[in-house]
């Protein structure tokens, strides 16, 4: 990885740690771009990170990096929980298992969580095709082998 893209993983690892993963949607700003989103940034010298979604059993969002206020990285999702799942307590705990394994994220694969990871009787994991220059995956999340929730992702450096 080059010293480029090792300063880019660092930064959405700490930009991920300090948003969603590690702050649920308290990390929302106030007004976002996009009425009905939920919209969480970070800054930290010339990089800027903005993750914008609609929805919560099922989402679909955009995460975007910019260096010196140039978009340079994105990446686009879409998933959640199975349909079925509908009672808010359980896609609550749902997603606080996938914010603990958004947090175990390594700098090697920035893009969601680690390649596996369980606490208790859930499992989560993310199966990662590409390089930060252009990559796409599928996480799930299973309880007692059912799967509870699976979300795709695609992305990578803008040119």
């Amino acid at each position: 990885m080059s010293d480029h893209h090792q300063a880019l993983a660092a930064f959405l690892i700490e930009a991920k740690r300090r948003t969603y993963a590690g702050l649920d949607d308290d990390a929302t700003v106030a007004a976002p771009l996009l009425s009905g989103s939920k919209q969480l940034e970070h800054r930290a010298g010339a990089y800027a990170y903005r993750d914008i979604y609609f929805g919560m059993g099922f989402f679909v969002g955009q995460e975007t990096v910019s260096k010196d206020d140039r978009v340079i990285w994105s990446m686009c999702y879409s998933g959640g929980a199975r349909p079925e799942i509908a009672d808010r307590d359980t896609l609550h705990s749902l997603y606080k298992f996938l914010r603990q394994a958004l947090l175990a994220v390594e700098v090697s694969a920035p893009y969601r969580g680690p390649a596996m990871f369980t606490a208790g009787e859930m499992t989560y994991r993310n199966d990662i095709d590409g390089t930060l220059a252009r990559f796409h995956g599928l996480e799930q999340i299973s309880q007692r082998g059912a799967v509870l929730y699976e979300l795709r992702y695609s992305g990578g450096l803008l040119r």
